[in-house]
């Protein structure tokens, strides 16, 4: 069963309504007919009568009879469009794999029909995704053709090649060249970022994601106009929690300068991180994880650290994310509020953060198996809280924790 409908999927077939079994409306193995003349298939049927039914389930009458037979004629059909379906998909990927060798040697154009074939040809087996990605010329020759692709069909096609390919010996650094020789490359993702599907939109930011590890092109994709913009677009796709991943994690990578950060912060990240952290409970555990990576990064600078402790419920969202997630989520969380409290001595959010248990939630991370830097974080952290909270506040929680002596 599970091969029939693979068949269908990979070619594309509507599937004759008469060879749909009308229970599960899956191609019928065994197909037979009760006596009201409805065929089904074997195991559907039995298991509707097993469960005491005494209807047809497509008529609905009553049955004088549950005994079923054979339809042999509808088998020998089913088997005769099954083996025509395989032979087409064969067809296909043979002339997908002519095709392919053309396009990868030079000897056929880049238009959407041949880039397509190379993505069903990487599709089939991993040896030809590393035979793509061995190909120089043709990755030269694909950087070249986004660059200068005006058709956004044609963008997301590369990027589709682009991406699977990211990992293999060399690539990177190629692209990182290439970029760097040809800039409006970077046009052409701006462009995926715009207008594409969403998942063009994803590949479009692990690929940002992978250049920005060479810092000439961090550099490139940093400055250029509206790039950074679209890639914080993503990450507010709240409906799409791979697309914020994705977004939150590009942006993670690339926006290491004091500009950036300050980009991002005139965007309204913190606001969006807020958002997110705000709903952690049903929040994706590496989208958490992302969004304090970015906080603990814009942190880093006078402005991010005064919008942060500006943001009442980012702050709030920020506390109640410790010890909830993870322990990375969890250390990003600590060292944000070390920047603000510590580093920043920022009385008001120091305030906040008592207000909403953040001494308490402090303390746990001390308890927890955290990292020597973030223990030193919550001792600094404790030192500050304690004397916002005040003595009489503290007592309750004291007599349960005597054995933690953060200095």
């Amino acid at each position: 069963m599970a091969k029939q409908r693979r068949l269908a999927e990979e070619l594309y077939l509507t599937v004759p309504s008469l060879y749909r079994c009308p229970i599960s409306m899956d191609v019928m193995r065994s197909p037979v007919s009760l006596c009201t003349g409805v065929t089904y298939d074997r195991s559907s049927i039995e298991r509707w009568l097993a469960l005491g039914h005494n209807t047809c389930p497509a008529t609905m009458q009553t049955l004088p009879s549950t005994s079923t037979t054979p339809n042999l004629n509808l088998r020998r059909l089913i088997d005769l469009w099954i083996s025509q379906a395989e032979a087409a998909r064969t067809s296909r990927i043979e002339v997908s794999k002519q095709v392919a060798s053309d396009v990868i040697s030079g000897a056929a154009g880049l238009d959407s029909d041949s880039l397509e074939n190379v993505i069903d040809f990487m599709k089939d087996s991993w040896d030809n995704t590393k035979l793509v990605a061995q190909s120089r010329g043709f990755v030269v020759r694909l950087v070249d053709a986004l660059a200068k692709a005006s058709e956004i069909r044609i963008s997301e096609l590369i990027v589709a090649v682009l991406d699977p390919i990211l990992q293999e010996d060399g690539v990177k650094e190629l692209l990182n060249e290439l970029i760097l020789e040809n800039g409006d490359c970077l046009s052409s993702f701006i462009s995926v970022l715009q207008k594409g599907a969403v998942e063009s939109k994803i590949r479009t930011a692990k690929i940002l994601e992978f250049l920005a590890a060479n810092p000439e092109s961090r550099r490139k994709i940093e400055e250029k106009q509206g790039l950074l913009h679209e890639l914080y677009n993503l990450s507010t796709a709240e409906s799409n929690s791979s697309a914020v991943e994705a977004g939150l994690s590009s942006l993670l990578a690339i926006s290491t300068t004091r500009p950036a950060k300050k980009d991002l912060i005139r965007l309204g990240i913190v606001g969006t991180v807020g958002t997110i952290l705000s709903g952690y409970e049903n929040a994706v555990r590496a989208v958490t994880e992302k969004a304090l990576g970015v906080l603990e990064q814009i942190a880093t600078c006078t402005e991010g650290r005064g919008a942060i402790g500006a943001d009442e419920r980012c702050l709030a969202g920020i506390v109640r994310s410790l010890m909830k997630c993870s322990g990375e989520a969890t250390e990003h969380g600590v060292a944000v509020l070390w920047s603000l409290l510590c580093l920043g001595r920022d009385c008001a959010a120091a305030e906040t953060v008592v207000q909403v248990n953040g001494l308490t939630k402090v303390l746990l991370v001390m308890q927890s198996d955290c990292t020597l830097g973030t223990r030193k974080m919550c001792v600094d952290l404790v030192k500050v809280l304690r004397g916002k909270q005040g003595k009489s506040n503290l007592a309750p929680y004291e007599t349960r924790t005597t054995h933690i002596t953060p200095y």
